[in-house]
């Protein structure tokens, strides 16, 4: 087995030591890496939220009047709450080949692999810059790359193209889902439970528009479309979380609950919106409206990040393949910010070490030879954008 480099260890290590649950800051991390590139001579651009509390981190490496490539990653990870981890899962542990750690394939590795080559990037003359783009609150809609985007899309240079490093074992992903989530309310009219006429229960009210969700689920599963390199090949609707009634002798005046679409790249995503829309207004609300005017139902959009769609013959695409060996490219039903890069006009893909199978699970893991697969993705892509290196396809 290929095994990593100490500089790449000691880098994982240090991130996944550095707790960035989504709802705390991650500035500890983002001060850090840019107390580090700094002490390398990099200049640093830092892109923070409305509160302050949380930022992203933009460096280029090498030329800054050309367009270089992205190594882009998040440093946000997922709560551990409730799970039952057999090590510390903000300390790094490392037994039977591999490393134990909370963000250790989603997606910190990435983030520690790329940095951990800083200095051999900025060893090398470089005929093409390297551009790190690290963000925050990605676990909870990618809202930190669409703040960084907003700044992206105006500087005079923009990158010519990005690689996304979630865990993919280190397969190109030129693919994936886009998705939307929503947040419905519906307000009720609560009575005692012996006169339910006179009241308008909510809890069921929801039920029935959740009901007719899984319908459009059990359609989508049934008819499609399909796009069999998916996993599942169709667009999937899903209900999550469920809250609503306060005592079992009362009509429920109050319930919420969380929904979303992933969608396939050629499916339309708001018509099936719409759809649940027009059920729960045309068919539910007026039910409740006629016990009391101001029952009914409100939606409110909770995150969305576009599917991505890149051209299998695009040229970063074509240069991924070549980083990695790989002979084909894949796709993914799981999201990432990739899609707001495409979106820029940044031909982007997907690919980095790890296994989503392991992300937000207990006991989430890497194995070493992925950090080293990702090393010798870098060590390629140095030899790409070096002066004198081999032709860049982008």
């Amino acid at each position: 087995m290929t095994k990593p480099s100490a500089e790449a260890l000691a880098m994982v290590r240090q991130l996944i030591e550095m707790p960035t649950v989504s709802r705390d800051s991650n500035l500890a991390l983002i001060y850090w890496i840019q107390e580090h590139l700094q002490s390398l001579g990099v200049e640093v651009t830092l892109v923070y939220d409305d509160s302050r509390k949380k930022a992203n981190l933009y460096a280029t490496l090498g030329p800054q009047d050309k367009p270089g490539i992205v190594l882009s990653g998040h440093t946000d990870v997922v709560p551990i709450d409730g799970q039952e981890w057999n090590t510390d899962p903000f300390t790094l542990t490392e037994k039977d080949g591999r490393l134990y750690g909370r963000g250790t394939s989603d997606m910190k590795s990435f983030v520690a692999v790329a940095l951990s080559y800083a200095p051999k990037f900025l060893a090398q003359k470089l005929e093409t810059p390297i551009h790190y783009a690290f963000t925050y609150d990605e676990e909870v809609g990618c809202l930190g790359a669409k703040k960084l985007i907003q700044v992206l899309k105006d500087m005079p240079v923009k990158p010519k193209a990005c690689i996304v490093g979630e865990p993919t074992e280190m397969q190109v992903i030129a693919q994936h889902k886009g998705k939307k989530s929503w947040r419905v309310d519906v307000r009720g009219f609560e009575c005692h439970s012996s006169l339910t006429h006179l009241g308008a229960n909510a809890v069921e009210a929801a039920a029935e528009l959740i009901a007719f969700i899984k319908g459009l689920a059990r359609k989508k599963r049934e008819h499609g479309p399909f796009d069999g390199e998916f996993a599942p090949p169709y667009t999937s609707l899903h209900t999550g979380t469920v809250n609503g009634g306060t005592a079992l002798n009362i009509v429920p005046k109050d319930c919420s609950f969380l929904w979303e679409i992933r969608y396939l790249p050629q499916d339309d995503v708001d018509a099936l919106y719409a759809e649940v829309v027009a059920y729960a207004k045309n068919k539910l609300e007026p039910e409740l409206k006629a016990i009391d005017p101001s029952c009914g139902f409100t939606f409110t959009q909770i995150s969305e990040f576009p599917g991505l769609a890149t051209d299998d013959r695009a040229g970063v695409v074509e240069l991924a393949k070549a980083l990695t060996g790989a002979n084909r490219v894949q796709k993914v039903a799981f999201g990432t910010e990739a899609g707001l890069f495409s979106e820029l006009g940044i031909p982007t893909i997907v690919c980095g070490p790890g296994s989503i199978e392991q992300a937000h699970k207990p006991d989430e893991f890497i194995a070493l030879e992925q950090i080293a697969l990702c090393e010798a993705f870098m060590a390629r892509l140095l030899e790409r954008v070096k002066q004198g290196g081999a032709a860049l396809p982008v």
